[in-house]
């Protein structure tokens, strides 16, 4: 019931959310490359091979049987002409009675703080609770991350606490603060520390 047979495609006023797909190779990997020094405080390390046609190309297969199979939905954002701005991906989906999932996301450094990601966070959001049936979506980001954290408290999450020694990111295990959003949510606003 919950896999998709067709592949996901969500549609924004502004923006587009699908699969990537092998055409995406190049713009993706220059947008990667134009946004390194934007997105590496942010990012794990990337492995040599990070920018290869062969990485990309078992990214596009992971993302179709991932998404087939319902356990994650890496999706591309474009905004409607076509424009490659950034990437989205709902993961670490929990059936059962968690019913949750993980979100996780980057923008190119040229269409940031311009709401493209608040749209792409809307959408998905809207359709984990609506067609996959979530209960909760997860996130988390640096503390110091302000850009992220504002974007997730747009989108409605709210911050639980903090994780220590979360994830490595940029060569570094780093704590992070976490925050959810759930489909029913009756909590007040809660107060960042």
């Amino acid at each position: 019931m919950f896999p998709m047979r067709r592949p996901v495609r969500l549609e924004t006023e502004r923006i587009v959310l699908r699969l990537p797909a092998h055409s995406d190779y190049n713009a993706w990997t220059a947008l990667r490359i134009e946004s390194r020094d934007f997105l590496v405080p942010w990012e794990p390390v990337w492995s040599p091979d990070h920018l290869s046609r062969k990485s990309f190309t078992n990214r596009v297969y992971w993302a179709s049987r991932a998404s087939k199979g319902g356990t994650a939905y890496p999706l591309f954002l474009l905004r409607r002409d076509g424009v490659l701005l950034g990437a989205i991906t709902l993961d670490n989906i929990r059936r059962g009675p968690a019913q949750t999932g993980t979100i996780g996301y980057w923008i190119g450094k040229p269409f940031a703080r311009q709401g493209y990601m608040s749209e792409a966070i809307g959408a998905l959001v809207h359709h984990a609770f609506t067609t996959l049936d979530l209960s909760r979506i997860e996130a988390a980001c640096l503390p110091e991350n302000a850009a992220s954290r504002g974007v997730l408290e747009r989108s409605g999450f709210k911050y639980e606490g903090v994780a220590q020694s979360y994830l490595q990111i940029n060569g570094r295990w780093r704590n992070h603060v976490l925050y959810a959003n759930l489909r029913s949510d009756r909590r007040g606003k809660a107060d960042a520390r």
